[in-house]
């Protein structure tokens, strides 16, 4: 007789399980957000240690915000990690908007959008990741 063919074992998809360490994400994206915030607000004057500081600083707060959220936000529910995400995103888009002169209510009103967006987003594919006991996918 013949047997039927088993469904694979689900392995969990991190990062680590690919060869890539935890912290390469979040140093990479870090490190770009550092230097377009600094390429923002230079605007064509000559580079200064402003400049380095605000690209040094947006890098490790960003970079330490992503990987906490990735790190730790398995642990919340669904609605309060996709907010988490919103949020982080809403909140990084509009520092950089703001740092190119423009008012900081519009500067708001485009976080905010992105934010919602972002979270709409997360929300979606964390509620259509999950079993029917509700843990959540294994990313």
């Amino acid at each position: 007789m013949a047997a039927h063919a088993a469904i694979p074992a689900r392995r969990r998809a991190s990062s680590a399980s690919r060869g890539m360490p935890v912290w390469a994400m979040p140093v990479a994206l870090g490190v770009i957000y550092g230097f377009y915030a600094a390429f923002i607000q230079k605007s064509g004057a000559p580079v200064t240690w402003g400049l380095f500081w605000l690209g040094l600083v947006s890098a490790i707060v960003f970079g330490g915000a992503v990987y906490a959220i990735h790190r730790y936000g398995r642990t919340l529910p669904r609605e309060l990690h996709a907010a988490a995400w919103g949020g982080l995103a809403g909140i990084a888009v509009g520092f950089l908007y703001s740092l190119s002169d423009v008012s900081i209510l519009s500067a708001t009103v485009l976080g905010l959008i992105v934010g919602a967006g972002v979270t709409a987003g997360a929300f979606y594919l964390y509620y259509t990741h999950e079993d029917a006991e509700g843990r959540p996918a294994p990313y």
